[in-house]
């Protein structure tokens, strides 16, 4: 039974904030932290970024068919187990001797993963009205914001001057946290039971749903693309405050555009959907065109983080608009075009810095935001109607 609490939980959706923050924080900590955990596993820079890769892909391929497995689930059950391996996991690579051992324990935490993401929001849904979805996965879903913005850098600290195994012990030892204040204070919500209007296959034949996946990959990859090789690119401008004030300025952005989707996603996700797409395009432009010109670049940095800290809270809430069952299915899905957008857009971007330069990535992010602004603009059934769940659900749930 579902759990609809009629003034806005804030505490329980703050746990699960928690747990997207720490979520990001166990994919994201060896990137920075490479010459720490290369010297203590003996092995080179790309050996340990591949422990990215690895949770990422495990995560983007696990996802879908774990979630439609778990679908039955107790959700507090659910998110308790999944918690207590993220921990595990984590734990392990703190003490692992060995690259290999190390490697599975990332591999499992990357499939944890899959089913955390889509699963911890359409929990935090069920426990609101309808009319407070995308504010509850606003909330939810800022932790991810804040785990990039604020937390990695500090864990990263840790990590450089306590050392990376005590990083990823402090990491365990939080989350193991977290897990036993979720497991005491978070509501119970039951599962949903497998039906063939909840399956994938059926989710997939629903065009704004095909929709949302496509612009969910295309932005992921622009921003992504980008996003990845910041630190070249704060170089290659010869940027004025370094890496440092870049994050800074580009973290400031993040949580200025949760702040905003939290307030309007709700009753105003498509012109919300367009601001953010078009904002990231102008951005590049602006990168392109004054080539780190001072106070230009610092705005532009601004301004990237602004279209960036948002779209895990809006591809979620848009996704999860189009369908009345299944709202995890259709998530992990979602979740997956954005895991592949990532590996995708890193590996692109990754592939052009080899050949080309920085600079030439934002050609690539400016190309790629095209369409999803083109569609943004121009597919109404998917971005510009209220909460399907106040409406003829026949309407909007039109299949191929």
């Amino acid at each position: 039974m579902e759990q609809k609490i009629e003034k806005f939980p804030w505490l329980y959706l703050l746990i699960l904030s928690s747990v997207t923050f720490m979520a990001i924080l166990s994919e994201l900590v060896p990137s920075g932290i490479l010459p720490e955990m290369s010297e203590g596993l003996v092995v080179s820079y790309s050996s340990i970024g591949l422990l990215v890769s690895v949770y990422a892909i495990a995560s983007a391929l696990g996802t879908i068919p774990l979630i439609t497995l778990t679908m039955p689930m107790n959700r507090k059950k659910l998110l308790t187990i999944l918690m207590y391996i993220f921990g595990v996991s984590n734990l392990i690579v703190a003490f692992s001797p060995s690259y290999y051992l190390s490697a599975a324990a990332r591999l499992v935490g990357g499939i944890s993963a899959g089913v955390l993401w889509p699963m911890v929001s359409a929990y935090a849904m069920r426990l609101v009205p309808s009319t407070l979805h995308g504010r509850a996965i606003a909330v939810t879903m800022s932790g991810c914001t804040l785990g990039l913005g604020i937390g990695l850098p500090i864990m990263t600290t840790i990590g450089t001057e306590l050392g990376w195994r005590i990083e990823f012990g402090v990491i365990a030892a939080i989350i193991f946290i977290i897990a036993i204040l979720g497991q005491i204070i978070l509501p119970s919500v039951e599962g949903e039971k497998r039906t063939t209007a909840n399956s994938p296959f059926y989710i997939i034949r629903n065009k704004s749903v095909v929709i949302c996946l496509i612009v969910t990959l295309l932005t992921i990859m622009a921003q992504y693309g980008l996003y990845t090789y910041i630190s070249p690119l704060v170089d290659y401008f010869d940027f004025v405050g370094g890496i440092k004030l870049a994050s800074i300025l580009f973290g400031i952005g993040t949580i200025l555009s949760v702040v905003l989707a939290g307030k309007v996603v709700d009753n105003h996700l498509g012109p919300l959907t367009v601001f953010l797409f078009t904002l990231a395009l102008g951005t590049m432009f602006l990168f392109a065109g004054f080539k780190g010109m001072p106070y230009v670049s610092h705005l532009a940095f601004l301004l990237w983080g602004v279209s960036f800290g948002a779209l895990p809270t809006l591809f979620q809430a848009v996704t999860t608009k189009q369908v009345e069952k299944g709202k995890d299915v259709a998530t992990s899905l979602q979740s997956c075009a954005f895991n592949f957008g990532i590996v995708f857009g890193s590996a692109i971007g990754g592939a052009i810095l080899d050949q080309l330069s920085v600079y030439h990535i934002i050609y690539l992010a400016i190309v790629l935001l095209i369409v999803p602004i083109l569609l943004s603009v121009f597919s109404k059934r998917t971005f510009w109607q209220k909460d399907m769940n106040t409406g003829d659900h026949k309407l909007k749930h039109k299949v191929i």
